[in-house]
């Protein structure tokens, strides 16, 4: 599920799923979203909002983002677990098409994605920037020149005994961590979209159990 035309400013998109109690389901788009260039004044706006019952399962693997110069987009995921829904979570974003020598000069970002527990809050990253997104990324203690990232969230029991497999396979570049007892969280900075994947591949198939969209494969 994606645009596939690609969003632009004055775009307003909206996508809402559920997992019903005791399903599995996973998601993806059959190409990468792509966020054109907008108007001054305007922001395409993206809304996804998604549901999981009591043991239900979501994989949210979505293909990369792609920011094109001038772009502006205003992007909101909200996952919303019931007690005992398990959710893999993974937003790759990539800062202009380097096979295509682009540069970002001007990008206007807002990002926000929100995974709640029985209505409570249990993981939050926000992201806000307007301005020269490559100059803030060529910065060494920003991302030190590259121009492909991803955020992953993993909330499951086994969460913290993933911890370990999954440091082993991250390249210099990515960290992993645990926020309580079943939250693990992941960040990859790579120089582009294809670096990107070789990393996130092997880490989307151990948790989703080789169940991967074929649309993924390289």
């Amino acid at each position: 599920m994606n645009t596939a035309g690609g969003i632009t400013g004055g775009d307003s998109f909206q996508i809402s799923a559920g997992v019903a109690q005791g399903c599995s389901l996973t998601l993806t788009t059959q190409a990468s979203e792509r966020a054109y260039r907008a108007q001054p004044s305007e922001y395409g706006q993206m809304r996804t909002d998604l549901k999981v019952a009591p043991g239900a399962c979501l994989n949210w693997v979505p293909q990369e983002t792609i920011l094109f110069d001038r772009s502006a987009l205003d992007r909101r995921l909200t996952v919303n677990l019931a007690r005992g829904a398990k959710a893999l979570v993974v937003e790759p974003v990539v800062f202009g098409r380097q096979a295509m020598g682009e540069e970002l000069s001007n990008l206007r970002l807002r990002d926000r994605i929100e995974i709640r527990r029985e209505g409570q809050p249990l993981f939050l990253d926000a992201t806000r920037f307007d301005g020269n997104m490559a100059a803030h990324l060529d910065r060494p203690h920003i991302a030190n020149g590259a121009r492909a990232m991803a955020l992953l969230a993993y909330v499951a029991p086994d969460a913290q005994g993933q911890i370990d497999p999954l440091r082993a396979l991250l390249p210099e570049t990515a960290g992993a961590t645990g926020i309580g007892d079943d939250l693990l969280v992941l960040r990859i900075l790579a120089p582009d979209s294809h670096a990107l994947r070789q990393s996130l591949i092997p880490i989307l198939n151990r948790l989703t159990q080789h169940q991967l969209p074929r649309c993924w494969m390289i």
